[in-house]
């Protein structure tokens, strides 16, 4: 699997680290570098490339005026590179892959091209299930229906069993059945189970994508939780409830979630 990335920085020394650093890695295709924020948008909506590293203090157009700038086509992965950590929340909210900080360090851009590849690969393997379905409809219409009918174990297949997590210098692999809810806290995620409280750097709308939303829920703009592990819902004020779960954490769940219990009292 090749990934066919642009470089995008005002300045022509960090494109040429970046290019350095990026040799390292086989599967890296750079397919063209821009200087400003509107360079970018034509070469994104000419080139579609799979990841774009962003700088995000340019003249003009900034890296965040880029993403705004192509809301309107399926937009690559981002990875904003900068000097400047103050724009660390701002990034994530953007729906950034990573935010990465000046000079770029190598152990640091690796663990992000994994996260890469891990992302490009659930795509692809969509893609490829959607376009085996289109091909047996037109040829094979019974087997087509037999597809459909097995979708749901093939959308389950896709999500992630395991989540490393590296959290106080360790790697710890957690079993997501374990995992009994997740807070946000800025732009980290608050990873609770019954034994541990895990913290990892991501936004909580790339988590979403990694957790089966049959088991997976939001119940709070904040706050997902594993469906398996609640016991009880007991009703609160204002249309509000409360989710008891097996350790007996309690999570309140807003009105605005408040479809998700139904599933426990219909």
């Amino acid at each position: 699997m090749t990934i066919r990335t642009i470089l995008v920085d005002d300045e022509p020394l960090a494109i040429q680290g970046m290019q350095l650093r990026l040799q390292a890695h086989e599967d890296v295709e750079i397919i063209d570098t821009c200087v400003n924020g509107r360079e970018a948008i034509r070469s994104i909506k000419t080139h579609k490339p799979d990841l774009v590293f962003l700088d995000i203090q340019m003249p003009g157009f900034d890296g965040f005026s880029v993403v705004q700038g192509l809301m309107e086509i399926e937009p690559p992965l981002f990875v904003f590179v900068t000097a400047y950590s103050d724009h660390a929340i701002r990034a994530f909210e953007a729906q950034a892959m990573d935010y990465l900080m000046k000079p770029v360090e190598e152990t640091r851009l690796a663990d992000t091209l994994d996260r890469v590849r891990q992302r490009l690969a659930e795509k692809r393997g969509v893609e490829e299930v959607d376009r085996l379905k289109e091909v047996l409809a037109e040829i094979a219409p019974d087997a087509a229906a037999d597809m459909q009918d097995g979708g749901d174990q093939v959308a389950a297949n896709r999500f992630e069993k395991l989540i490393n997590i590296k959290d106080r210098g360790q790697i710890f692999r957690v079993d997501v059945d374990t995992i009994e809810r997740i807070d946000a806290a800025g732009d980290y995620m608050c990873i609770y189970t019954a034994e541990n409280t895990l913290i990892l750097r991501e936004t909580m709308k790339d988590l979403e994508k990694r957790l089966d939303p049959r088991r997976f829920q939001r119940v709070h703009r904040s706050t997902i939780v594993n469906l398996d592990l609640v016991k009880e819902v007991k009703p609160h004020t204002n249309g509000e409830c409360f989710l008891v779960l097996q350790s007996n954490a309690q999570v309140k769940v807003s009105r605005s979630y408040r479809d998700v219990v139904a599933r426990f009292v219909h």
